[in-house]
Order: C-alpha cells, then sequence, then structure tokens
C-alpha cells in the first residue's frame, strides 16, 4: 500500500471515530484529560507487576489520544491550545509509565542498574521533545525539526513492547529499556546537530 492510499485510511479511520465519539458530548481537551485515567491506571498496575493489564490500559491512553484529535477535526474545535494540551500530556503519560515501570525489581543490563536505564530512558525522552522546542524557542529553525532515530511513535511502541515482554521475562525488560535509553539520547543528539546546521544558515 503506497504512503497515499495509507494517509487516507488513516484520514478516513479518524472521521469515523471523530464523529462517533463527538456524540458523547466532550470537548476535545476534556478527551485530553480523559486519556490521563488509563495512564494512571497503568502506573499502577505496572506497581503491582500486573503488565499485561498494565499494556491494556497504556493502549486505551493511546487511544484516547487519538480521538481528541479526531473529535476536534470533525466537530471544527481545532485549537493552538488543544494542540499544546495534548502534547503536554503526552509527556504526563509517557513519565507516568516510565515511573511505574521504575518500581519494577528488574535486573541489572551489562552491570548497569536498571534503575540507571530507567532514568536515562527518561532523560533522553526529555531531552528529545526539549532539542525540538527549544531550537523553535531560540529561532534556529522556521518549521520543528523531526526525524531521528526514535520518533514518539517509535518511542512509544517500545515502551508497549517492554511492558509485554515483562509478563515473560524481567530481563526482557531491562533489555528494552536500555535499548529505549541509549536511542532516545541518540534521537535528541541527532536534533541538537540538525539545529546546529540550521543555524548556520
Amino acid at each position: 500500500m503506497v504512503l497515499y492510499e495509507k494517509r487516507e485510511m488513516f484520514n478516513s479511520i479518524s472521521v469515523k471515530v471523530g464523529i462517533l465519539f463527538s456524540k458523547f458530548g466532550l470537548t476535545p481537551n476534556q478527551w485530553t484529560m480523559l486519556s490521563l485515567l488509563p495512564a494512571i491506571a497503568a502506573f499502577y498496575l505496572l506497581f503491582q507487576q500486573q503488565f499485561l493489564v498494565a499494556a491494556a490500559f497504556f493502549i486505551v491512553a493511546g487511544f484516547l489520544d487519538f480521538v481528541d484529535g479526531s473529535v476536534a477535526r470533525v466537530t471544527g474545535r481545532v485549537s493552538r491550545f488543544g494542540a499544546y494540551l495534548d502534547t503536554v500530556v503526552d509527556r504526563y503519560i509517557e513519565f507516568l509509565v516510565i515511573l511505574g515501570l521504575f518500581f519494577v525489581p528488574a535486573p541489572a543490563v551489562i552491570s548497569i542498574n536498571y534503575n540507571v536505564w530507567i532514568l536515562v530512558y527518561l532523560f533522553g525522552a526529555m531531552m528529545t521533545t526539549y532539542a525540538k522546542a527549544a531550537a523553535r524557542e531560540k529561532e534556529l529553525v522556521e518549521k520543528e525539526i523531526k526525524g531521528g532515530l526514535l520518533e514518539r511513535a517509535e518511542r512509544i511502541s517500545l515502551l508497549f513492547m517492554a511492558i509485554i515482554a515483562a509478563q515473560f521475562s524481567l530481563q526482557y525488560l531491562s533489555m528494552l529499556i536500555a535499548v529505549l535509553a541509549v536511542a532516545t539520547n541518540l534521537t535528541a543528539l541527532q536534533r541538537i546537530m540538525i539545529a546546529r546546521k540550521s543555524a548556520k544558515k
């Protein structure tokens, strides 16, 4: 399937979802805030090491993140603040999941404590976003920096895979978190280099 066809299919699904969920009467921003609830549940379930159920709630949070944008487009309520709020809540959701994983007693990877890998991953995820935002704030670039080793969609997909893997082996969880820790920080560095090149123009 070509990229155009995929985009058309995605837009069609988005419209159908927007029409369906707009009937509930909630605003797009309310849907955005609602996505925090399954994320909080995912945090608690990770703390309890109920990984498969936690993964299910993580999916629900991600789906509600899709719903808010779909409802906004269908109802004509797309706004800059809505986009801003969506981005901020995305960070909270990811943090809640990472925080839940922090309390899992997973083993070390290459003699580095699991919790250290979690913190390095958290820092890398934060810097990936900040490197993009700071480049715009300091007027180094005209458009948002995109690209790099891991975009948010890939990062969240790997995080989801890590939660599923934890159900079978905490060693798998540790390894995937270590991969995320390295990859997110490399992505941040890539975006810093893009900003540096843009600043020369």
